[in-house]
């Protein structure tokens, strides 16, 4: 069976990817969100109470439709990376990469012997299907799509070497923590860390690698999707229904008081 990652092939193409940001880390909600039509759904396991059981659940939820899973680990250690691929996961997400080197370390995470470190178990992992696909250690290296995050000033000072380093697909903007990191925290829309953004946005397709982000602003997911990005989430699952139900609730007035304050610290939440 030859190497399968339509998302990373998608990616390679040029064709934008819109995707679903999904953080209720619920496997019921995973499969509704698959329905929806999106390109690919983030299953979020920074800053969604996901671990390897549940992001496994999600995995398994969507398998069945054509929206693609990509994995946010929590962090980037081999072994985390490892349990990831080895459950299924094809394209993960990997948060804070501030230098070239941590980039190279994280490709090397994803790769089997004698390009990486990945360690060798497949044969009993959902990934080969339990040894069904007899060649998935000659295609498995192929399918991995890598995408790492730069969300810090270091990170964009060093975004030149971190896109040349092989086996690194895709790099994602954080606004959140870039904001934070340029001193304007909870307002990724200020104009200085916008044009941040923009620049590295550029830097990252000139390199020949793909570019994405995530903003509930749908002018702006426009506009980075005009300057050439490739895979733009566009919502967050837990805040697209919070913010609705509360829509819902002010309408028949009252309520608990906790609903006033609410909304301004969602929407500073990413």
């Amino acid at each position: 069976m030859p190497a399968h990652n339509p998302f990373k092939a998608a990616l390679a193409a040029g064709h934008p990817q819109i995707g679903l940001w999904l953080s209720m880390a619920d496997p019921y909600l995973a499969e509704a969100a698959a329905t929806c039509g999106y390109d690919w759904l983030l299953i979020d396991g920074e800053h969604a109470p996901n671990d390897v059981r549940s992001t496994l659940a999600a995995l398994q939820s969507a398998a069945a439709h054509a929206a693609q899973p990509v994995v946010r680990v929590v962090e980037g250690s081999p072994a985390l990376i490892k349990q990831m691929l080895d459950i299924g996961a094809k394209t993960l997400l990997v948060p804070m990469v501030d230098t070239a080197s941590q980039a190279r370390a994280l490709a090397a995470a994803t790769q089997y012997p004698p390009l990486g470190t990945r360690g060798v178990g497949s044969a009993v992992g959902r990934a080969s299907q339990w040894s069904a696909r007899a060649d998935y250690l000659s295609v498995a290296d192929d399918e991995v799509c890598l995408l790492v995050q730069a969300e810090t000033t270091t990170a964009l000072a060093n975004l030149d070497a971190i896109c040349a380093v092989p086996g690194v697909h895709g790099v994602f903007i954080g606004p959140a923590d870039l904001a934070a990191s340029m001193g304007h925290r909870g307002n990724p829309g200020h104009p200085e860390v916008q044009a941040a953004i923009e620049a590295a946005m550029k830097t990252i397709i000139a390199s020949g690698k793909a570019a994405g982000t995530l903003t509930s602003d749908p002018a702006l997911a426009q506009r980075y999707l005009d300057l050439g990005c490739s895979f733009v989430a566009v919502g967050v699952d837990v805040l697209m229904f919070v913010n609705t139900a509360r829509k819902l609730r002010a309408q028949f007035g009252g309520g608990s008081g906790d609903t006033a304050a609410a909304p301004a610290r969602a929407s500073a939440a990413y």
